[in-house]
């Protein structure tokens, strides 16, 4: 079953943070070079002027997506889940995006799946394969991804 349309894999690096990319690359239980799935790179200035790199993957193929999902769900914690069913509701849009933000140092250092409202992580956004889109089909794909 189709799970979702697109993923959208976003995160922000400074100067220094190699294992940024490495962590990125990770979250994928495939190889992304092998796939043909780019890892886009683009240069932006901080506020205290400093360089930043934004790393962004897109995933549009059921292949993948599918496969994603399963990997974040293996390694969320039960609570981790639950949490994400709680939030709902603030973390599905009108167009059906689920949003998720993975906390950077945790999951940099520790290797932890750790779900955060800061801005300081990974960006996860999942266009959910509704049929047909409405917002209580969508919240039902959520609910049986997390459960």
């Amino acid at each position: 079953m189709k799970l979702a349309h697109t993923i959208q894999v976003t995160v922000f690096a400074k100067a220094g943070e190699e294992m940024v990319l490495s962590r990125l690359k990770e979250l994928f239980p495939f190889d992304l070079e092998q796939e043909k799935i780019p890892i886009e790179s683009t240069k932006a200035t901080a506020a205290d002027e400093s360089a930043i790199l934004i790393y962004k993957v897109v995933l549009t193929k059921e292949r993948h997506t599918n496969p994603f999902i399963d990997n974040l769900r293996e390694k969320l914690s039960a609570d981790q889940k639950q949490l994400l069913i709680r939030q709902l509701h603030s973390r599905l849009d009108e167009d059906m995006d689920f949003f998720i933000r993975l906390e950077k140092d945790k999951l940099i250092d520790e290797n932890i799946f750790q779900v955060t409202d800061s801005g300081n992580c990974f960006h996860i956004r999942i266009s959910i394969a509704s049929f047909p889109k409405k917002r209580s089909v969508a919240e039902k794909v959520i609910q049986e991804i997390f459960k």
